[in-house]
């Protein structure tokens, strides 16, 4: 029976024995675990809505462009590059809050951080200085380029007084065109009580035509007003 209890009490104390390693251990992984950087928790994501644009582009304007040039195979059809919008603000040499409102103003439009354009050159009569900051600027592209292409065409152009169309005559000669707006109010998203200048932009729309007449009937085919 004394072997036997012995035995027993053995057997405990090796129990013991490699739980005690096993614990050192545990503790050491939990302080590696914890020394570790943490990755952010991913935000939740539900399914994605395309924008109704790119659906109408897809479903309705490829088919429209390879009856009317004789496309053969659709990724012949010409689309939306990227769109520009630019913003220069001369008068932010004399006051930075004016640039300061226009960068505000063009991330409220866009939904995307702009860019400080600065002054490549000096200029003495201007009292302009190399390295200054003169405007903004904001490259769309996918998605929100289609957004912002819809909200022009739909709601924004049509808010300007006496509106008639758009020139049709604004193209580079490679399917590219360049809009000109005289004040960003024309945009349902900027209030204006809190304004502080009225401004223009430049807004240019890449596409991948070839030439005038494809990019005018691209253009055309997503609801750019073009006058007769």
């Amino acid at each position: 029976m004394a072997k036997v209890e012995k035995g027993a009490a053995g057997k405990g104390q090796e129990k013991k024995a490699d739980k005690k390693p096993a614990a050192k251990a545990s503790k050491k992984e939990a302080a590696l675990a914890a020394a570790e950087p943490k990755a952010p928790k991913a935000a939740p994501t539900g399914p994605k809505v395309q924008p109704s644009l790119k659906e109408t582009y897809r479903n309705q304007v490829i088919p429209a462009l390879m009856k009317e040039f004789g496309y053969k195979n659709p990724m012949q059809v010409p689309k939306l590059e990227r769109i520009v919008l630019n913003v220069g603000m001369g008068e932010a040499i004399q006051n930075v809050k004016l640039l300061e409102g226009a960068v505000a103003e063009l991330g409220v439009i866009t939904g995307q951080r702009p860019v400080v354009t600065k002054a490549k050159k000096a200029i003495a009569g201007f009292k302009l200085r190399q390295g200054m900051p003169i405007g903004a600027k904001v490259t769309l592209r996918s998605d929100r380029m289609y957004e912002f292409m819809d909200r022009l065409v739909g709601l924004a152009l049509p808010r300007i007084r006496d509106f008639r169309g758009v020139s049709p005559k604004a193209f580079d000669g490679r399917g590219n065109y360049t809009l000109g707006l005289k004040e960003q109010l024309i945009f349902p998203e900027i209030k204006y009580d809190s304004v502080a200048s009225i401004h223009g932009m430049d807004i240019t729309i890449v596409t991948t035509a070839k030439t005038n007449d494809e990019g005018k009937a691209l253009l055309r085919h997503l609801g750019m007003p073009f006058r007769t």
